[in-house]
């Protein structure tokens, strides 16, 4: 969608991709919406860069795993910004590497209920604000999967990937559904990203160790991954819905 009309709302927006996404959707003219749920100062940092840019941001606390949190993100953003063009579903967590045969049954439902359940509440709630059938004028959700979704995450975090997996069928199902109401939705597929998630599994090194395994060479940035989230939010991808861009240096 044109960035004059409206703005964008990034979930997990105080750090990594969804910070480099927010950013980059202030210097192309969108309006910024960013959530988070235990950073305030990384957010408000975040909402400082977007507003010397000239455009209005705001930064608005929430879990996106609790239905309420969601509604009322959702709410406070369109009462404080005007019309939702764009979500980027991006809000995720990660755990510390284990391997399925020592997994717990608690931290299988903390993985799904803030990657996929979270994502299914934002994205609903994006679909009631924008769809032409609701009285809405269209608009874009790109979904933040993960290479980990094709790959498996084995030894590491296969109920991370799994979790990814999940947000792909979104993708692919609510594609269809929403294409006739105005609606677009693809998903990006970030590969090795230098981020801080790499610490919260334990594992702060983990580019470094795995980026010359990688076809290209290297990791990637969050600002490469932003660039193609903001191509997709973008018009230039206006007969794109339903597709996954990897963003994975051909990992």
């Amino acid at each position: 969608m044109d960035a004059a009309r409206g703005f964008v709302l990034v979930t997990g927006g105080s750090r990594g991709i969804g910070a480099a996404t927010a950013r980059l959707a202030a210097e192309h003219g969108y309006d910024v919406c960013i959530s988070y749920r235990d950073r305030t100062d990384s957010a408000q940092a975040v909402v400082a860069d977007i507003e010397a840019t000239g455009v209005r941001a705001l930064a608005v606390r929430a879990d996106v795993s609790q239905a309420q949190d969601v509604v009322d993100l959702f709410a406070t953003a369109q009462a404080e910004l005007g019309r939702l063009v764009g979500l980027v579903n991006n809000a995720g967590v990660l755990e510390r590497q284990c391997r399925v045969a020592d997994l717990q049954a608690e931290r299988i439902q903390r993985i799904l209920a803030v990657n996929v359940l979270g994502a299914f509440l934002c994205a609903r709630e994006a679909v009631r604000a924008m769809s032409t059938a609701e009285g809405g004028l269209g608009g874009v959700i790109v979904n933040v999967s993960s290479r980990a979704a094709v790959l498996g995450g084995a030894g590491e975090y296969v109920d991370y990937a799994a979790s990814k997996a999940a947000v792909d069928t979104l993708t692919v199902g609510l594609s269809r559904e929403v294409a006739d109401v105005g609606i677009r939705v693809n998903a990006v597929r970030p590969g090795l990203i230098e981020t801080e998630i790499h610490a919260s599994g334990g594992e702060p090194g983990r580019v470094d160790r795995l980026g010359p395994s990688v076809p290209m060479g290297r990791g990637g940035t969050a600002e490469e991954v932003a660039e193609a989230i903001l191509w997709l939010l973008s018009d230039k991808a206006s007969y794109v819905t339903g597709s996954f861009l990897e963003v994975s240096g051909g990992r």
